[in-house]
């Protein structure tokens, strides 16, 4: 079984700051940083270190060439990614010395998916092949539907949320991953596990996992919910963390392993991201996961 992650490819401009910029404000950075990032690719990333086999559609610009590179050589499956004439996507980033971070991103490549790339992209996958999805891609309903009469299970990080999401053919959703933001937004609810309840009553055929932050992670279905407490570090940057655990928890999942497994190695390697600066380069390997959180 392999997953499809039709998904972003963006070039990231971290800021190093002492806060974010006010409205109205000039404020100087104490340093600057050049990374690979957008949510798809840093997720691919994340499979591919977990041990899965990923396949990675979607399109980039002629100064994101070194992007498909990347993932290449991380083992990745590059075949589907078009370059096109139109310049990748990008994202400034303000990270604090607390860690966390603000994120403006402009679409670029990852805006111009079309429906007539679908055929293409969809002849290499074959039934019961997983498609994963975030939100920072155009044509994602009809990657959904197209995904769903193929048989394939679908895997939506509804990141980051919109109001397009809630006109999104949203019963096509085998898991959701989400964190309390995207949450609400979808259900309505504040409380996590109000979050999960409403969802799961919505969309009856789907899991769904909910990410808390320092209070770890939530997964529900109608048969059960599943706590898993965060793993203490001294976090230097967030960004990438979602991601981190997103490619972890699939993998674990698509290898048959427990949502339990699945929940703990999804935060012991989200954990190890937030101690390391960027997105794509803070990724944790599973050699690393053994030897920090030794069992």
């Amino acid at each position: 079984m392999k997953i499809l992650n039709y998904g972003s490819l963006c070039i990231d401009h971290v800021y190093w700051v002492p806060y974010f910029v006010k409205p109205g404000e000039t404020l100087s950075c104490t340093n600057y940083e050049l990374h690979p990032g957008g949510k798809g690719l840093n997720q691919s990333l994340a499979l591919a270190y977990a041990g899965a086999e990923v396949w990675h559609a979607g399109m980039v610009g002629n100064d994101g060439i070194w992007l498909k590179e990347l993932l290449t050589e991380a083992g990745v499956n590059t075949a589907m990614i078009q370059v096109t004439d139109t310049f990748s996507g990008h994202a400034l980033i303000q990270v604090t010395p607390s860690g966390e971070n603000a994120i403006v991103i402009s679409g670029g490549a990852n805006k111009t998916v079309k429906k007539d790339d679908l055929d293409r992209v969809f002849a290499q996958c074959e039934k019961g092949d997983c498609l994963l999805l975030q939100n920072e891609i155009s044509s994602i309903p009809e990657i959904m539907k197209t995904a769903k009469s193929k048989s394939l299970q679908v895997v939506f990080n509804a990141a980051p949320i919109t109001n397009d999401v809630l006109d999104y053919p949203l019963d096509c959703v085998d898991l959701f991953i989400l964190n309390e933001v995207e949450g609400e937004a979808l259900s309505g609810e504040k409380a996590p596990r109000q979050i999960i309840e409403s969802l799961i009553e919505r969309y009856q055929h789907a899991g769904v996992v909910l990410t808390l932050g320092q209070r770890g992670a939530i997964y529900g279905d109608h048969d059960k919910t599943v706590h898993q407490d965060a793993f203490t570090v001294e976090a230097l940057d967030s960004t990438g963390a979602g991601d981190t655990f997103t490619g972890f928890f699939m993998s674990s999942w698509l290898d048959g392993q427990t949502v339990e497994q699945c929940l703990e190695v999804a935060c012991k390697a989200a954990a190890i991201c937030v101690t390391r600066s960027g997105a794509a380069t803070s990724i944790p390997s599973q050699s690393d996961i053994a030897e920090i959180f030794p069992d």
